[in-house]
């Protein structure tokens, strides 16, 4: 079987013809089709990653909605134990009479330094020094036991004694105390 010249020029057309077809088909069908995949697996992933972060949050969400009313308690106890008004004005009286109780007349207390406190949101914490001069060390480790004791939000966080030689038997005493204040 011979094939004529119109016959080889068809065949020949319809080959290239099924060429570009098919180039077409890969180039402008397929490749972009792949790369559209690409991108959809990839946003697919982070919104995968976005789920779970947001999963995350949620868990927390309902862990802290859980703990609210423990922590309302724990907050209505903190305000039931810190008196009202300015920490200036009742904080030093307090500290006075209970060393007064001990013999410890000689009391003098003042604020060193104020910051807000990280973890009660609304409060801040007060850091006193407290100097008790001609304290005997035995009233004066009593005083300091039942302040700790009876001063639920005050934290003795250093206490200094220094003696003389004049006077073996009394000390001078420095605290620095850290109180919880609205």
């Amino acid at each position: 079987m011979k094939f004529n010249k119109d016959e080889i020029q068809k065949m020949f057309l319809g080959g290239l013809m099924l060429v570009g077809l098919l180039y077409c088909y890969f180039a402008m069908l397929l490749g972009p089709l792949g790369v559209s995949r690409a991108q959809n697996e990839k946003k697919a992933e982070e919104i995968r990653g976005k789920i779970t972060e947001a999963k995350k949050q949620i868990k927390k969400a309902q862990d802290l909605a859980a703990s609210a009313p423990q922590h309302a308690l724990v907050l209505k106890q903190i305000n039931a134990l810190i008196p009202e008004g300015s920490p200036v004005a009742w904080f030093p009286v307090r500290v006075t009479d209970l060393f007064k109780q001990y013999g410890l007349d000689r009391t003098s207390t003042r604020v060193t330094q104020e910051a807000i406190d990280k973890e009660l949101v609304g409060y801040k914490r007060i850091t006193w020094g407290i100097e008790l001069t001609k304290a005997e060390f035995a009233s004066m480790a009593e005083a300091l036991a039942n302040f700790e004791n009876s001063e639920i939000l005050a934290e003795i966080s250093g206490v200094q004694v220094e003696t003389t030689l004049d006077d073996a038997g009394t000390q001078r005493v420095l605290l620095t105390v850290n109180n919880i204040v609205k």
